[in-house]
């Protein structure tokens, strides 16, 4: 992990990418800086982990073949998976690689992610990311009105 502290304030839209393959890590900077996201790579497994419990990340990205030969070798993927819904609640998280066909529901699912984009599309990366979002706030607005006003009326469970 890198050494040095990268302060996330409430204004920022923070993201976290771990990728392997430089040239696809590069893409998704680019495409997220577009948006207007603050960006933070990992490096390996462990530095992900580490980053992804210290910050609320409103995006994650991550390559099929993150520090693996094969998919079921992920071990990012893998914690994501297994990782309990309050945990990554907050984030969208999209998997990218060649096996995939974009926005395949399925797909995703099998994954545990909300949405799978082919890396042959990244030249539509901005557009695919802003979509995903969208998609995944409108899926949950319902949930998040009922837990805010849960928050604020004092009910307890």
């Amino acid at each position: 992990m890198n050494g040095t502290f990268d302060f996330v304030s409430s204004a920022d839209k923070p993201a976290l990418i771990a990728f392997s393959t430089p040239e696809w890590m590069d893409a998704t900077k680019a495409a997220l800086n577009e948006l207007g996201y603050k960006v933070h790579t990992a490096a390996t497994h462990s530095d992900f982990l580490i980053r992804f419990t210290q910050a609320r990340y409103q995006v994650v990205i991550v390559e099929e073949l993150f520090g693996a030969n094969k998919i079921e070798e992920n071990l990012t993927l893998k914690a994501l998976q297994e990782m309990l819904v309050n945990q990554r609640r907050n984030a969208t998280v999209l998997l990218i690689g060649d096996s995939f066909q974009t926005f395949t529901p399925m797909e995703a699912f099998k994954h545990s992610v909300h949405a799978v984009i082919n890396s042959s599309e990244l030249f539509l990366l901005r557009q695919l990311i802003e979509k995903a979002v969208a998609d995944n706030d409108i899926f949950l607005h319902s949930f998040r009105e009922i837990q805010t006003r849960i928050l604020t009326s004092g009910t307890r469970f």
